[in-house]
């Protein structure tokens, strides 16, 4: 299996590339709108009545990308960002705060479900960079004001009504400057599934968020998540994403490990993961290191940095090898 990855910048409004993007990606989220996964769904309607209460400040870059997509009403309603259907990733993410300011990530999921894109995006005034979902979503990312999110699936059935935590991510990025005011627009637009997110900005101020659409936001000063909430709620996923071993290794490392130890065990089990068919692979680990503005995409073999002052566009392609737990790249 491989994985086909590329750096996109794109300044100012959305544009050319946001549409080749859209053009390349929207036949396959259109088939993934049709299946019977996903449900019962809002009128275009009342996606936009929705966009528009929480989210108001996107209208106008929402309207862009409508235009730029000759989106019909299935177009149209999906980028609202409201009532998607629903999405499991695996995911581990940790926050380190004692010498350089960075966030962790390890993206576990199935490689043909992935854009497989970092942007470089301009939106709104903020710089974004990105790696990117749902073509307006967003999996992770830090802006240029020095804030920086990732999300993990939270390990509960509930699905609500809300919006889709990717979207609401590229708001965040879009309209925050650091964690408080994060927490502010996370505690207000509701999510339709359980995940978390966690949130540092370069002062070193942290959050990480239990976000779920049958119960009240926990905000918490735990420095790491994997794919629960608290007690296991849901034995079979958890069983499958392993996610107590991998909190377990995350909150041994983060007690006695430097910023390298810790970075480097995110390419070792329990952490990282090579059940690509199943879609429990891990497709990237990145870290954003918010104290000198450097994004850094690594696999075993490989790592590609990134700043908002020279960003890079390219392509790789990630072979990924599930019977030797291992990945390598080659251009």
């Amino acid at each position: 299996m491989q994985l086909h990855f590329n750096w996109i910048s794109e300044s100012g409004k959305p544009g050319l590339k946001w549409q080749n993007i859209f053009k390349i990606h929207w036949p396959a989220y259109k088939s993934w709108l049709s299946t019977k996964e996903a449900g019962n769904t809002p009128s275009l309607k009342a996606s936009q009545t929705a966009l528009k209460r929480y989210m108001p400040e996107m209208w106008s870059t929402y309207t862009r990308l409508c235009q730029l997509a000759e989106a019909d009403d299935l177009a149209a309603r999906f980028l609202t960002g409201f009532q998607p259907p629903a999405y499991i990733r695996g995911c581990s993410q940790a926050v380190l705060v004692e010498d350089n300011i960075q966030l962790l990530r390890n993206y576990d999921h199935h490689p043909e479900l992935t854009e497989g894109i970092q942007l470089l995006s301009s939106w709104n005034g903020n710089k974004v960079i990105s790696n990117s979902d749902c073509l307006i979503g967003v999996l992770d990312g830090m802006n240029e004001a020095g804030l920086a999110v990732s999300l993990s699936f939270g390990g509960r059935k509930a699905i609500g009504e809300g919006f889709g935590i990717p979207f609401i991510l590229r708001y965040v990025l879009e309209f925050c400057n650091d964690v408080e005011e994060a927490v502010v627009a996370l505690s207000r637009i509701p999510s339709h599934m359980a995940y978390n997110v966690s949130l540092v900005d370069k002062t070193g101020n942290f959050k990480t968020l239990h976000l779920a659409p049958d119960r009240s936001i926990k905000i918490t000063e735990v420095p790491f998540a994997t794919n629960h909430q608290g007690n296991i709620s849901w034995p079979e996923n958890a069983e499958f994403n392993n996610t107590v071993a991998r909190y377990a290794k995350l909150e041994k490392l983060l007690l006695n490990k430097t910023a390298n130890e810790i970075a480097e065990a995110f390419l070792k089990p329990p952490l990282y993961n090579d059940r690509f068919r199943e879609g429990f692979g891990t497709l990237y680990t990145v870290i954003y290191n918010l104290s000198v503005g450097v994004v850094e995409l690594r696999w075993r073999e490989e790592s590609i940095m990134q700043t908002f002052e020279n960003f890079e566009e390219g392509e790789r392609i990630i072979k990924l090898n599930e019977t030797k737990n291992s990945s390598s790249i080659s251009s």
